[in-house]
């Protein structure tokens, strides 16, 4: 399931995106660290497109479905082996062929007509933005966002009901909406996702750069289940982001092991920058801080949030980039991160949004670090040796802050003698294993100094070459310093 059940009066709400499961990392029966497989597993990695993927869990058909922009829709049995459901542009798919046509002249889903003469789209707005599918009491609900164009403050949020998770969706709502608002101050009204908190409270947060992102509580039971309590539309609620860079997609999860609500958010341009930040707080609605101690609310420019992925370059493959808009999502003690990625080409990137699943973990401290492959049925353990981890890996060290540089890794040899050296056999740094999974990192001299705290995790090498037609298990390091930079590590050689 995707949420925790607060009591009877919960007992329907299994549909949630943020996870609230898991008091401890996953093992397996022995207890011992799991090297992933990869059975059955697609190597290609633009089997399906999805654009801010929002992850759903269907408790009816324990099917994944991962719901986009431009009403792309992805599903899968195992969150590795994905089926296109519905392309781009397709709305027909969700919504049914019945229509209304905007005063730009472009043809709309019947279903959304009071949201589209509401917000009035200009011709080059096509599709509604970043839907949220959740369910309650036998009820499928999708949260969605219109704008009237891009880089437009003039926005609506609306909620449609269907009988499944493809639709055909009926009974549009509108939640909240940004028309006529005060650009300054106002959020505009995209990018919604709904949690509830520890005690059962069912909140929405969304937004964007333009006026920051807000949450607003919702009723959690009944009849106006999934409606907000303030009823006024532009109500916004409270701001837990400034809107100083580009930020946009934001996600909030709750972690029972380490007490904190977790706000993952993007900064950054599709085109060139994008990347993906994470802030921690122990109370659902704020304040939001990141490793250094910095209040999000209040954050200007380029800062907020530790960055957990920006542009990189793993060995002489493509790069990657756009990592980002992400969902999160909770199921037997593990967490993933759902995302769209798009790969470098040129001085530039590719127009898709692949979609990719990768495993979130935990360090000593509570903050999150993410495994740099794509999930593949890995769990960590017991078990994990200063030998057997031991190996040369290529190392990333993801930037500081927006920017449009991807990042080449470089092979650095972590030695069973807790040393860390370079091509040339100069040393670098110290590692350190502690518990059962936990690692220590630190680098001295140059851009990568510091200390960065994280985990082992086992991987499936998704680096080995560009169309993944080979591939091998193998450890990876994942970890955060005190600055809020993550760094990658991929090892070289195969495991078992």
């Amino acid at each position: 399931m995707k949420k925790r059940v607060f009591g009877i009066a919960f007992a329907a709400v299994f549909g949630l995106s943020a996870g609230l499961l898991g008091a401890c990392q996953p093992k397996d029966e022995t207890g011992k660290y799991v090297m992933p497989g990869w059975s059955g597993m697609d190597r290609d990695d633009a089997t399906v497109a999805v654009h801010d993927p929002s992850i759903f869990l269907d408790p009816v058909s324990n099917t994944y479905y991962a719901f986009g922009s431009h009403f792309a829709v992805a599903s899968s049995p195992d969150l590795y082996n994905w089926t296109q459901e519905v392309k781009d542009n397709d709305w027909q798919s969700l919504y049914g062929t019945a229509e209304c046509t905007s005063a730009s002249g472009v043809k709309w889903p019947a279903t959304l007509r009071e949201t589209v003469e509401l917000v009035n789209p200009e011709s080059s707005t096509t599709t509604t933005w970043a839907p949220d599918v959740e369910y309650y009491d036998g009820t499928y609900y999708m949260y969605y966002s219109l704008t009237a164009g891009f880089g437009k403050n003039e926005s609506a949020i609306g909620r449609v009901e269907a009988e499944s998770p493809l639709g055909p969706y009926i009974n549009n709502t509108i939640i909240v909406n940004s028309v006529g608002a005060n650009h300054a101050t106002d959020p505009n009204c995209i990018d919604p996702e709904l949690f509830y908190d520890k005690d059962g409270r069912l909140w929405m947060v969304y937004g964007s750069s333009m006026g920051g992102l807000f949450i607003k509580e919702l009723y959690n039971s009944g009849e106006n289940w999934g409606l907000p309590k303030d009823a006024d539309a532009h109500a916004y609620g409270k701001k837990l982001w400034s809107g100083s860079k580009n930020q946009e997609g934001p996600f909030i999860f709750y972690n029972e092991a380490t007490g904190y609500y977790y706000m993952m958010v993007s900064y950054g341009n599709l085109n060139n920058t994008y990347n993906m930040r994470v802030a921690r707080s122990q109370n659902p609605d704020g304040p939001y801080e990141d490793i250094t101690g910095a209040d999000m609310a209040t954050v200007t420019g380029d800062a907020g949030g530790n960055k957990i992925a920006g542009n990189y370059i793993f060995g002489d493959v493509n790069g990657y980039a756009a990592i980002g808009h992400n969902s999160v999502l909770s199921k037997d003690g593990k967490y993933f991160v759902v995302a769209h990625v798009r790969r470098q080409a040129g001085t530039g990137v590719t127009p898709g949004h692949a979609l990719y699943v990768f495993q979130l973990f935990f360090n000593e401290d509570g903050w999150p670090v993410m495994n740099p492959n794509r999930y593949a049925g890995e769990a960590v353990g017991t078990g994990v040796t200063t030998e057997n981890v031991s190996d040369t890996y290529n190392v990333v060290v993801h930037s500081q802050g927006t920017v449009v540089d991807f990042v080449q890794s470089v092979p650095y040899t972590f030695s069973a003698d807790g040393k860390v050296t370079d091509a040339s056999s100069a040393e670098v740094g110290t590692w350190m294993l502690s518990g059962d999974y936990y690692v220590t990192i630190t680098l001295s001299g140059g851009d990568w100094a510091g200390t960065y705290k994280g985990v082992v995790a086992p991987s499936w090498d998704m680096y080995v070459n560009n169309q993944l037609l080979e591939g091998y298990a193998t450890f990876s390091l994942t970890a955060v310093s005190e600055t809020g930079r993550s760094l990658w590590a991929v090892g070289t050689t195969a495991k078992t």
